[in-house]
């Protein structure tokens, strides 16, 4: 392939990678989608394709489709034994973040509910929130009319909204103290201070610090607090199963303050929060260790802030 096929794709590659990952929630499936679209890139009569972008997206979102389609994926989502996968602010993959849609549609919580769409609503929320698409291109890309492009994402954007618990434009310092009095609030087992600190709707879910075989929802106030206590009281058993004693970060994933154990530069679980009108309103508790691959990784090369705790 000549260099200037090749840079013809890389110029694609910051709307192709965050693309694939809202569509799939996975860094590393969006990576394998990417590539795969470079390889049909490369065999493809290029002469023949008029405007290669429109022509790439094409292709990663059906490659996507046809993955979320598969029955691995079909069984592992429905399970419930899936979570997305959460990734430092900064990373291109988050793609662009100009409108509050753009941002909304890479949040943790969004992503989360978009395993209860269809593949092909997800793909049509995803390309009409995310990237602005006009309902005719977007037909054009998932071959089909574009009334029912229009359905899709309406009938997408009513389901988001009604089940999406916080979601509020929160100023990153305020979330941020928010978090900061969960912690100590968590650290210290003031659980009747988690409770005031819960919305009425709250809720948590977790992967049972990556041992679980579905993922652990909690729906109540009084529960969700006595999950956190329990999740954060450290014990002699917890640190050997982590590797050590974790210092305790707090960073944004996904535009949204996270409480992330990192142990000598390694980060093995991630506690990420959405925040409304002061207080918490859901929690995603991640410690399976191919879910923080890319985490880690971005983490490496990061200047953090000082822990919030030492030695956890």
């Amino acid at each position: 392939m000549d260099s200037v096929a090749i840079d013809r794709f890389e110029a694609s590659r910051g709307l192709l990678a965050p693309l694939a990952y809202r569509l799939l929630g996975s860094a590393a499936d969006a990576e394998d989608a990417v590539q795969e679209a470079f390889l049909r890139w490369q065999a493809a009569d290029r002469d023949q394709i008029e405007v290669p972008e429109a022509w790439l997206t094409k292709v990663v979102t059906n490659l996507c489709l046809d993955r979320l389609r598969s029955a691995q994926a079909r069984h592992e989502r429905a399970a419930g034994d899936w979570l997305p996968e959460p990734l430092l602010e900064g990373d291109p993959m988050l793609g662009p973040a100009d409108t509050f849609e753009q941002r909304e549609s890479v949040s943790l919580a969004v992503l989360t509910l978009m395993e209860r769409l269809s593949p092909v609503e997800r793909a049509a929320f995803v390309l009409r929130e995310a990237f602005s698409y006009p309902h005719a291109e977007i037909a054009r890309i998932l071959d089909i009319s574009e009334s029912a492009s229009q359905q899709h994402v309406h009938r997408a954007r009513r389901r988001v909204a009604t089940e999406r618990r916080g979601g509020d434009v929160v100023d990153p310092a305020s979330a941020r103290r928010v978090v900061e009095e969960f912690l100590a609030a968590a650290t210290s087992g003031r659980t009747e201070r988690l409770v005031a600190l819960l919305t009425d709707d709250a809720v948590a879910v977790s992967d049972g610090a990556g041992l679980a075989r579905r993922l652990l929802w909690y729906n109540t106030r009084e529960r969700i607090a006595s999950y956190v206590r329990a999740g954060f009281k450290p014990t002699p058993a917890k640190r050997r199963m982590a590797g050590g004693s974790p210092a305790l970060h707090i960073a944004l994933l996904n535009g949204s303050p996270a409480v992330m154990a990192v142990i000598e530069g390694r980060v093995v679980g991630v506690v990420a929060f959405e925040v409304s009108d002061g207080k918490v309103a859901s929690l995603r508790g991640i410690a399976a260790a191919d879910r923080l691959t890319r985490l880690n990784e971005a983490w490496r090369q990061h200047e953090p802030d000082a822990p919030v705790i030492n030695a956890w």
